[in-house]
């Protein structure tokens, strides 16, 4: 096997004092603990190069020997967006009466949630994260590593995208999800990962009275 010599390039990192670090990490977090996900979605229109330089922030994200094993589908056409939310509710309909279990379907009581969707037609723009389970280059199948963990890592610099330019989303999960696939005609080594409305919030929108857990409860110091 030939063995590539890796090459490397100066990093010119951006530092900071002490002061401003602790500045910049007080403020972002109190920033991003300001984020919620929220189902009422307006249909107002958002800039495509906003949804594009959100998309690019995600394909920043780490991932396994730099595989980057995602695509970003993103979703304005109305006829599409109507096919992925009676695919979904189809979906979710048989998850509601049937397929979850009582105790899940109780824990998902202080959300007001059910198998209806409108969101996935209202919001401008849905982007379906998919998860690449192998490469393929000219029709050759090239392995992909920490698929899952990286695309996770990926979703989650999104979604902090979506909330540092003003918008809310919603991370959906359907399930199964095979017809985003179908629908899409995504290629068969993509399997559908995350479908998440990106917009602004309706006028009326609420959220659920929900608090987030306390420091000493996910935090934990080894010194």
């Amino acid at each position: 096997m030939q063995h590539t010599e890796p090459k490397f390039a100066p990093y010119r990192g951006v530092r900071y004092t002490r002061p401003e670090m602790l500045n910049r990490s007080r403020e972002f977090y109190q920033y991003m603990d300001k984020r919620r996900t929220v189902r009422d979605i307006s249909d107002k229109a958002v800039p495509r190069e906003v949804i594009e330089n959100i998309v690019m922030t995600a394909s920043t994200s780490p991932s396994g020997a730099h595989k980057q094993p995602w695509t970003f589908c993103v979703v304005a056409n109305p006829t599409i967006k109507k096919q992925i939310r009676e695919a979904a509710e189809k979906e979710e309909y048989l998850n509601y009466h049937g397929r979850m279990s009582e105790e899940w379907i109780e824990d998902l009581q202080a959300f007001g949630t059910d198998w209806h969707k409108p969101f996935l037609e209202t919001a401008p723009y849905l982007i379906v994260v998919f998860k690449k389970a192998y490469s393929l280059e000219g029709g050759e199948k090239k392995k992909n590593y920490y698929v899952n963990e990286s695309v996770g890592l990926a979703t989650g610099f999104l979604l902090a995208a979506i909330h540092n330019a003003g918008l809310v989303a919603l991370t959906h999960t359907p399930s199964p999800m095979n017809f985003l696939q179908e629908i899409l005609g995504r290629p068969e080594n993509e399997r559908p990962f995350l479908l998440i409305p990106v917009g602004y919030p309706a006028d009326d929108a609420k959220v659920p009275c929900l608090s987030r857990k306390e420091k000493d409860e996910v935090l934990v110091f080894y010194e």
